[in-house]
This record gives structure tokens, C-alpha cells and sequence, in this order.
């Protein structure tokens, strides 16, 4: 296997439940404390050279304040290289505003607000259209967090805002636990054919039962991704520390070694580093 120079992770949280309020966990306990670059083994001992911080669904009033909380862990952790900030959708006037603010905070280098858990159309509508187009202009790309069934409503999102750019997380959320392969993958195939979004390979075991959580089933739909992508427009995140509930992050990141383990140096290089330094803007 091929040593890569840099590893850029392209999608990890950090929360504190002390310091800002998340429903979701809740439902987690394993996941109900706080998270902070020191959890994380890999960032922590260097297997990591840098992260991008994706907003952890915190209550939508709190956005500036997880930006102002993920600003202080940085300024203490030099490797945390940029913020994927939560942004409203709904109010016009207060998007705007919102995007001013954060486009003022130099470590923000996109935003992301979750369409998974919403009906069929949430993201399709002019409002959220018309947000989104706005994200573009602002120089931002946008993160969609969607499910598998919702691949659809993203490529219509995707086509009507041509000048924004789009990072897919986690593959669109296959529905892995139930053996849904080719639904998710021909519309992943459609979705890719647009030149303006990037997909994360990231999340994939935790869409995944336990007794799935191994090469034989999870690397087709890398495989797949792969092939609708191609290297220069994937990326690596190990989502954690959501992943710690699916096998951990080191046993991701096993994985995707294994995945990648023939690729050529440059084609490791652009996926584990410089396609999240390109897609987000990273200094």
C-alpha cells in the first residue's frame, strides 16, 4: 500500500452538550457527551494531518455559536482547517443575513443544512432553491446530507443551481441494511453527471448492519461511488464520531486503505488530500 503524504478528513463533529443543545442525541447515549480533537486517536496521534468540521444539527438558533465554539477549538488545534456551518432555510431575509455573517469568519468554508428526515419536494421548492443559489454566490459550497430516496430530489437541486457546488455526504446514504443497491446506485449515476458536486466517501458503516460491516459488502458501494465520481472528484471523511457506534474510525480507515490500497500515488494523494483542499478552499 501506497503512503500518502497528507490526510485531509473531510468530515468530522465536535460537540459539547454542556455548551450547546442537540436533540438527536437524545436518541444516542452513547454519543451524549462531549467529542473534542483529543477523542479523536487519529487526528490526536497525527494519522490525520487535517479536518473539516460539518456542523453537528445543534438547534438551528445556536449556528453562530457552534461556529464560535468550533473557532475556539481550532485556535487550541491548528489542524482543524475549515467549518461547514449550519444554515436556515425558509426566511429569505434571514438566510442572507446568516450567510453575510458567516461568510465574515474566515475558517467557514461551506455550509450544510439537512434535507434526510424531510419529505419528498423539502429541497426542490423555490425557497430552497433560491438559498442555495445563494450559497453559490457567496463563494460557499453546499453539503447535502440526504437518504438514498432522496437522490432524486437532489439531482433536480444540483441542475437548478449550476453555479453552486455541491459535496454529497456519505454516498447519498445507501440503504445498505436493506440489501438496496441498484436503486441507490442508478441514481447515484444520475446525480453524478452533473460536473458540480463531489462525493464523500464517508458514513457508509453506519448505514449498515453489524453483520455487514465488512469489505465483501461495503466496498461495492465504494466501487460504485467510484466509478460515478472517479478519483478527482472523491473525497475522504470518516464521520466521526458517529462512526465510533459502527466500528470506529480506525476500522474505517482500514477499510478504505484496503479500498484504495492499488490506486496510484497521485490518485491516493488527490482523494485522501487534495480534492478537499480544492472543493473547500483550504489554506
Amino acid at each position: 500500500m501506497s503512503a500518502t503524504a497528507r490526510v485531509v478528513d473531510a468530515h468530522v463533529h465536535f460537540w459539547d452538550p454542556h455548551v450547546l443543545h442537540y436533540q438527536w442525541l437524545n436518541e444516542n447515549p452513547s454519543l451524549c457527551r462531549a467529542f473534542k480533537p483529543t477523542d479523536y486517536d487519529e487526528l490526536h496521534a497525527g494519522g490525520v494531518s487535517a479536518a473539516v468540521f460539518v456542523e453537528a444539527n445543534c438547534h438551528p438558533d445556536e449556528t453562530l455559536d457552534e461556529v464560535r465554539f468550533v473557532e475556539g477549538i481550532a485556535d487550541a488545534n491548528p489542524s482543524i482547517a475549515g467549518i461547514v456551518a449550519y444554515i436556515g432555510i425558509g426566511n429569505s431575509r434571514a438566510t442572507s443575513e446568516t450567510l453575510e455573517r458567516l461568510t465574515e469568519r474566515p475558517r467557514v468554508v461551506g455550509v450544510r443544512h439537512n434535507i434526510q428526515g424531510h419529505a419528498s419536494g423539502y429541497c426542490t421548492t423555490t425557497a430552497f432553491v433560491d438559498a442555495v443559489r445563494e450559497v453559490g454566490r457567496r463563494g460557499l459550497p453546499f453539503d447535502l446530507c440526504i437518504t438514498a430516496s432522496q437522490l432524486e430530489d437532489a439531482r433536480t437541486l444540483v441542475a437548478r443551481c449550476p453555479d453552486t457546488s455541491f459535496v454529497l455526504d456519505h454516498c447519498g446514504k445507501p440503504a445498505i441494511r436493506d440489501n438496496d443497491f441498484a436503486t441507490w446506485a442508478a441514481d447515484l449515476e444520475l446525480l453524478a453527471q452533473h460536473d458540480n458536486i463531489v462525493c464523500k466517501l464517508s458514513g457508509l458503516l453506519t448505514e449498515a448492519r453489524d453483520d455487514q460491516r465488512n469489505d465483501q459488502v461495503i466496498l461495492p458501494y465504494a466501487e460504485h461511488a467510484l466509478q460515478c465520481f472517479g478519483e478527482s472528484r472523491m473525497l475522504y471523511g470518516s464521520d466521526w464520531p458517529v462512526v465510533s457506534i459502527a466500528g470506529g474510525a480506525t476500522a474505517w480507515r482500514a477499510m478504505v486503505d484496503r479500498f484504495t490500497s492499488t490506486w496510484s500515488p497521485s490518485a491516493r494523494q488527490a482523494f485522501f488530500a487534495d480534492n478537499a483542499i480544492r472543493t473547500y478552499r483550504l489554506s
